[in-house]
């Protein structure tokens, strides 16, 4: 299967910043991919050049196999949810969602029938007369969601459209993202700063740093195997270790093994100082010091059953040590 859009050599500079530094990424039909990395990582502004908002400084930009690099958004067939999710205020949820229908010029019978199509998908259907600010920042963005998803997208770009809402609300619309997507078999393009969101919805991860791409892959295959320092610790390795032969390696928190490994199959064992303890309810998180097989003095970080942290004050020497399977070769 093609890809639904494709970034070719794609440069973004304004003036002598470089937002995006000649990227090459292929968007997977009836997939959802996510843009994630840091803020000025270059996510956002990739995002724009393929809504059509902002012309790339070179490069070509193709939608559906056709070169769509000049091309006004207007002329794309995308949905777009903004972070502000920029509803009319004085249209109802019904008029809000069948605005860009009536902009078509479809009859009045077809955007009735797409819009109550649509507001049942997002679970909104019994909402259709009340404005926008009768209603809480989660139906406000399914609202959004729904008006982008009514026009029928070849394409749906969301620009970090869950970071206005509180942390339960958020976890509760990745699902229903996922959802929707799924249902719909759109193909999804999401901006986003958080891992978490990432990991959890994504088909595709695209990992971004300073313009550039730093990793892509299924959320499975990024998250196991980061391919640099930069991916490991954005998504929170923590700890980062050098061995006899100057192989670089990292380690989650929970999966260093604080005191004996009870099998003596660990592949990493050091001896180490706790430094300090931080208290979390079901676990501990231990603050560690050690000297890794390179000689270097490194701080650890252990997450542990609070069960089992009895004892283990600032000064408390132990070791830590770790299964080979949790020692992930990165480049530095």
């Amino acid at each position: 299967m093609s890809p639904a859009a494709e970034f070719i050599g794609v440069t973004q500079r304004f003036g002598d910043f470089t937002a995006v530094d000649a990227i090459d990424l292929e968007i997977p039909e009836g997939k959802l991919t996510t843009l994630l990395g840091p803020s000025g990582c270059g996510k956002t502004t990739s995002l724009r050049m393929l809504a059509g908002y902002s012309r790339p400084t070179s490069g070509t930009i193709r939608i559906h196999g056709v070169d769509s690099t000049t091309l006004p958004p207007e002329k794309r067939g995308l949905g777009m949810v903004f972070q502000s999710y920029a509803l009319f205020p004085h249209l109802t949820v019904a008029e809000n969602v069948g605005y860009g229908l009536k902009l078509r010029k479809l009859p009045r019978a077809a955007v009735q029938q797409k819009v109550e199509e649509t507001l049942e998908l997002v679970g909104l259907a019994h909402l259709h007369k009340s404005k926008p600010k009768k209603l809480s920042g989660g139906q406000q963005q399914r609202v959004a969601l729904a008006r982008a998803i009514a026009i029928r997208p070849r394409l749906l770009l969301l620009d970090e459209p869950l970071s206005n809402l509180d942390a339960r609300l958020r976890v509760q619309m990745r699902t229903e993202l996922r959802r929707i997507q799924a249902e719909t078999g759109l193909t999804v393009v999401l901006v986003t700063h958080d891992q978490d969101e990432a990991l959890e919805m994504s088909d595709l991860m695209v990992l971004m740093r300073g313009g550039k791409i730093m990793q892509t892959g299924t959320p499975r295959e990024v998250f196991s195997r980061p391919a640099n320092r930069f991916v490991a610790d954005f998504l929170g390795y923590e700890n980062f270790l050098t061995d006899q032969t100057h192989t670089f390696s990292t380690v989650r928190p929970e999966h260093l093994i604080l005191g004996a490994a009870s099998d003596g199959s660990a592949a990493l064992r050091l001896d180490a100082t706790v430094v300090s303890t931080a208290y979390r309810g079901v676990d501990l998180l231990v603050t560690l010091d050690a000297v890794d097989g390179a000689g270097e003095t490194v701080r650890l970080l252990a997450d542990v059953r609070a069960g089992d942290g009895a004892g283990l004050t600032p000064g408390t020497r132990t070791t830590v040590s770790a299964a080979a399977a949790h020692l992930v070769p990165i480049a530095a």
